[in-house]
């Protein structure tokens, strides 16, 4: 008889494991390892933050530690292992899986009806955009805004109604974006681009609600239903339909209706998960290692998911003004051993080479040295220190710097022991 009861750190533990963090910089980066992660994840969010390091690079350093960003930008824009599409938001996701979002490319064509006014305005536009970069392409923005139409018409293009053609192209799966130059968009035709993708069947409407169901439940582990819509975002609507393919695959056994222990919500977990929650719920220690995670991982993508499996409050405070941010402009949270024990906000100077650690926040459990739950094993004030000081000389070696500061410690007399343990892992 299958199990259905399952602690709270069982869940955590799986999920863990599908985000590739049970081990974080284990291994390093191989095109094999990036698509593997990427798949169980769902996709890598892209953002254009850059005070310490781009999203998708700073993700995939959390995973596999430092590595060489013009390989992962080769591996993505010439090998075309993934693919910038919408996911959760922006994302690179992996090309494997065109067929499933090529059902949604030609699915926003008829789903998103706010287009309709503007493509009965804009419809030359939209054609001599896509003639243009036939023409011409890979081009970004920049380069078609302002420019004359093609075939002699009058006039010149205004930049809006360009950005909007582009969007529109992009998420109808005509255009897909080639390149990134100072990480601006250059877009190509897909059939170029992905030449393969001509000959790609999108699947039907009802395998692309199955697929959306299992990827987000595998890339979770198990979940409650409002989990569903908050992971994998894209599409949105079509809720009916989403809900009855859910009852669908319950009624088939795929999917299983479980109690997570403190929840009184209805979790949900795909069937083969089982055995592996049930094992995650017996083992004392479900991760090892220490890590530092964006703002915009894939761990992080639901904060209230966060809350309720860590115990963990996190918020961006980059909309944030200054006087009233708590953590800092860019905080990180600490991934110690699977569990979330603090934030650290850092910048990288990058003319001196060095990357200052602004402010360390640990959560007030962790700063004791003890478990923040029951059934947790207690935590290691020393080892979490050690962890974190490794941690920092691996991001300090991925970003170039040569020399780490330490400005600011909550609590305050944690600040000399984890310079300590920095200047220790560097001498």
């Amino acid at each position: 008889m299958l199990q259905r009861v399952f602690p709270r750190r069982a869940v955590a533990a799986l999920f863990l494991h599908r985000q590739h963090l049970a081990r974080p910089r284990a291994h390093g980066l191989t095109p094999g390892r990036l698509t593997r992660f990427v798949e169980d994840v769902g996709g890598i969010q892209m953002d254009s933050i850059n005070v310490l390091e781009r999203a998708h690079y700073l993700t995939v350093w959390s995973r596999f530690g430092p590595y060489d960003r013009a390989r992962l930008d080769r591996l993505v824009y010439r090998r075309r292992l993934l693919l910038e599409y919408w996911a959760h938001a922006a994302c690179l996701v992996p090309t494997s899986m065109l067929p499933w979002w090529k059902r949604a490319m030609l699915d926003y064509r008829l789903r998103h009806t706010g287009w309709s006014g503007w493509l009965r305005k804009n419809s030359k536009l939209l054609a001599s955009v896509a003639d243009v970069i036939r023409a011409n392409g890979p081009m970004g923005h920049g380069e078609l805004e302002g420019r004359r139409p093609p075939r002699g018409r009058g006039g010149w293009w205004n930049w809006r109604p360009v950005q909007h053609a582009l969007h529109y192209l992009w998420m109808t799966g005509a255009v897909t974006i080639h390149s990134r130059r100072h990480f601006q968009k250059r877009f190509d035709l897909m059939e170029r681009v992905v030449p393969a993708a001509t000959a790609i069947e999108a699947v039907s409407a009802e395998q692309f609600h199955r697929w959306h169901i299992e990827r987000s439940l595998h890339a979770m582990g198990a979940a409650p239903e409002i989990d569903l819509t908050h992971y994998l975002t894209y599409p949105r609507g079509a809720t009916s339909a989403r809900r009855a393919t859910l009852r669908a695959l319950l009624a088939e056994g795929l999917v299983t209706a479980i109690e997570v222990e403190g929840s009184k919500t209805p979790w949900l977990a795909l069937t083969r998960d089982l055995p592996l929650l049930a094992r995650a719920g017996r083992r004392p220690v479900a991760s090892e290692g220490t890590t530092l995670l964006a703002p915009f991982d894939s761990l992080l993508w639901y904060r209230e998911r966060v809350a309720r499996l860590f115990g963990f409050d996190y918020r961006i405070e980059v909309y944030t003004p200054g006087p009233k941010r708590v953590h800092g402009y860019y905080a990180l949270p600490i991934l110690h051993h699977g569990q979330l024990v603090g934030r650290l906000d850092a910048k990288t100077q990058r003319a001196d080479r060095r990357l200052d650690v602004r402010h360390v926040h640990f959560e007030p459990w962790a700063a004791r040295g003890v478990a923040r739950a029951t059934g947790e094993p207690l935590l290691d004030r020393d080892e979490m220190l050690s962890g974190l000081a490794e941690t920092l000389g691996s991001l300090a070696r991925f970003m170039g710097a040569e020399r780490v500061t330490v400005e600011r410690v909550t609590p305050a007399r944690l600040r000399v022991p984890l310079a300590r343990a920095v200047r220790a892992r560097s001498a």
